[in-house]
């Protein structure tokens, strides 16, 4: 599964969050179906699938449970986490504790990255890209650089 593309949405007063159709598939979740949201970062909100999720949660098995910085990591990871479902009309409602935490108002932009979506406030988000972009290329680089 691969999720891309960027797509600006309202919260309503519930705190539900449209999903795109094309997200939906990609994710291979339709009404009923169970999704879970995290946080993430830079004060953004992660959206998993069940499975996305769950190989995550196998990822992050394999890391030292003695290091202090993975146990402050899963804790403040897992204990947020939340699950959620997908109601008929492709929304989802956000956990209101993770919609503070994130800064959520009624304007956001839900990106697809990879194997999750991430849920920006939609001015954290535009000041995000104006100081990011301009640095594509070296970012690109680093990011594509391999270490030996």
């Amino acid at each position: 599964m691969l999720l891309t593309g960027s797509f600006s949405r309202a919260l309503d007063e519930k705190l539900r969050l449209a999903i795109p159709k094309r997200l939906r598939d990609a994710l291979q979740c339709h009404a009923g179906g169970i999704l879970y949201v995290a946080p993430g970062t830079d004060r953004s909100l992660a959206i998993y699938s069940a499975a996305s999720f769950s190989q995550l949660a196998e990822k992050l098995a394999q890391a030292s449970p003695v290091r202090e910085d993975v146990r402050a990591f899963l804790r403040l990871f897992y204990a947020q986490a939340q699950q959620v479902e997908l109601d008929s009309q492709g929304r989802v409602r956000l956990p209101s504790e993770l919609a503070v935490l994130a800064g959520l108002e009624k304007e956001v932009v839900l990106l697809g990255v990879q194997e999750h979506l991430e849920v920006w406030a939609a001015e954290r988000w535009k000041m995000y890209l104006d100081q990011k972009q301009p640095h594509y290329d070296e970012i690109a680089e680093k990011a594509f650089c391999v270490e030996k």
